[in-house]
């Protein structure tokens, strides 16, 4: 047996059964381990942003990580934004970069990079194979890694040597460690916080943002007077008609500040404290007042859900019921943000994915969906844009039977496109809807919110008019199926027709 087919096997022993793959020559014995070892779901993207997008929408539905197949450190370069992204979602994953030959490396050949030193920013475990008999132990090694409270990037580099060597030796599975359980002491401090009726809110994120815990954190809410908000830019929110409902935190810095006023104290659930995306000239970096205190219920790598349960009990306060919410209505005229909101609200099947990189017009599309069928929420975490298309490829894969719908700017679109190749090539149920604007429109306020003042040079670097992105006929020469919407009649009755069938669906939505 040689390290390429222990690795296979290890990683199939370990629950790692999808791969997200972009290979070379360096990953040839990787390949052909994955030919001759039944189990394994190979799943190829056409750029390695594409990949590692997959994989993080994957493993935010199935709850387990897919594995990437990167060529060399190039090759996990062009993955590095939505490698971010995942990190930013504490996603799990599990990185195969190959890597020259350890006896060719100091040849220096033209692929030879500082692999390990590109992965580390966006890695929580990192190494680099020794020989052939050592790589089944990295595998499972790197699978409990990712797998670690609450989800983190483990990148394994492979030599080619380490490949294709005989004396591969598979290796059993490693159990994660349980995530941590909040400090007593902590939990009662808060419940006295709570008491005591000064304003605060729970700010919260990672598994807090399911349903149960929701509720959970509604009751308390109820019985004490305070508030919840998740965080900017969450992995997963459960959300929908019979679900506590949840908003985010908003994204721009006074609308951010207005929602946060007053508060004397902010619990973190699982999140981080909110700050701004990027300085502005003259406005607070935190979003929060300054006589505001922060604590940690929970951080991060802690079981967010079970301290809520207990502070729950403390205080003797029951589950809450979701409140009724409108579902929606179908909306008829003109293209506005509200007006999708609500046809997509009405039409939304239950059980449907939402992949939300909208970007600028579909900052209202959030709360007007609270009423919708029973859905799950993804969001771009990290800011990095490209990772929409991606991340719901790799849902669709990681949520099989459940329709993924793509909230998309034509924009970011671009980065990843290839991702619709894949789609189609996989027969995926996803239905995406490119928000056509033909601009950078978030960048047009970003000019504003620094004090810019920009003519024509700036506004045309902006401009994504000259040409027109078709997006029909990059769609069908990706082997999707499109069509374009310029009232909301059409944009019903396509989202309609997209929602019934199998397989990958476009939607050019005129904005």
């Amino acid at each position: 047996m040689n390290g390429a087919e222990s690795l296979v096997h290890t990683l199939l022993a370990s629950g790692v059964d999808t791969v997200f793959a972009n290979p070379g020559t360096s990953e040839m014995h990787f390949v052909a381990a994955l030919d001759r070892i039944p189990g394994m779901r190979c799943v190829l993207g056409l750029f390695e942003g594409v990949v590692t997008g997959a994989a993080d929408g994957y493993a935010r539905m199935a709850e387990r990580p897919a594995a990437t197949l990167l060529h060399c450190g190039p090759g996990l370069a062009n993955g590095l934004a939505n490698l971010h992204n995942a990190r930013r979602a504490r996603t799990p994953m599990v990185n195969i970069v190959g890597d020259q030959a350890t006896y060719h490396r100091p040849l220096d050949a033209p692929l030879t990079a500082d692999t390990e030193g590109w992965a580390r920013p966006v890695s929580g475990w990192t190494r680099t194979a020794a020989n052939s008999a050592t790589v089944g132990a990295d595998a499972a090694q790197a699978v409990q890694a990712a797998m670690t409270a609450p989800g983190q990037i483990a990148t394994l580099i492979l030599p080619s040597d380490s490949s294709w060597d005989e004396g591969g030796i598979v290796a059993a599975p490693l159990p994660p460690p349980p995530a941590a359980l909040a400090d007593t002491g902590t939990i009662e401090a808060i419940a006295r916080i709570l008491r005591s009726g000064d304003p605060a809110m729970f700010i919260m994120s990672g598994r807090a943002l399911r349903a149960d815990s929701l509720a959970v954190a509604g009751g308390i809410c109820a019985k004490s007077g305070a508030r919840m908000m998740a965080q900017t830019s969450n992995g997963r929110i459960e959300r929908g008609a019979g679900r506590m409902p949840i908003e985010r935190v908003p994204y721009p810095v006074d609308q951010a500040i207005k929602a946060l006023s007053g508060l004397k104290h902010i619990i973190l659930v699982g999140a981080v404290a909110p700050v701004g995306f990027f300085a502005y000239p003259g406005k607070p970096g935190r979003m929060y007042p300054d006589d505001c205190i922060v604590h940690v219920l929970a951080r991060p790598d802690q079981n967010g859900p079970a301290a809520l349960a207990v502070l729950a009990d403390t205080l003797g306060a029951e589950r809450a019921v979701a409140p009724s919410a409108p579902r929606g209505e179908r909306a008829t005229g003109a293209i506005t943000s509200e007006a999708v909101a609500n046809t997509l609200s009405a039409l939304m099947p239950e059980g449907a994915v939402i992949v939300d990189e909208s970007v600028t017009f579909g900052r209202g599309l959030f709360p007007l969906t609270r009423g919708a069928a029973p859905h799950d929420w993804l969001a771009l975490t990290g800011g990095a844009i490209g990772d929409g298309l991606p991340m719901s490829t790799g849902a669709a894969v990681g949520a099989p039977g459940r329709r993924v719908i793509t909230l998309q700017a034509d924009g970011s679109a671009m980065y990843t496109v290839q991702a619709l190749w894949t789609q189609a090539r996989e027969k995926l149920d996803v239905t995406t809807i490119i928000l056509a604007n033909r601009k950078y429109a978030i960048l047009l306020g970003e000019l504003a919110g620094v004090g810019a003042n920009p003519g024509r040079t700036a506004l045309d670097m902006l401009d994504l008019g000259n040409p027109n992105l078709n997006w029909c006929s990059i769609a069908d020469g990706m082997g999707v199926e499109s069509a374009r919407a310029d009232t909301m009649e059409r944009f019903a009755e396509l989202l309609e027709t997209a929602n019934r069938r199998s397989g990958p669906f476009l939607i050019e939505l005129m904005t």
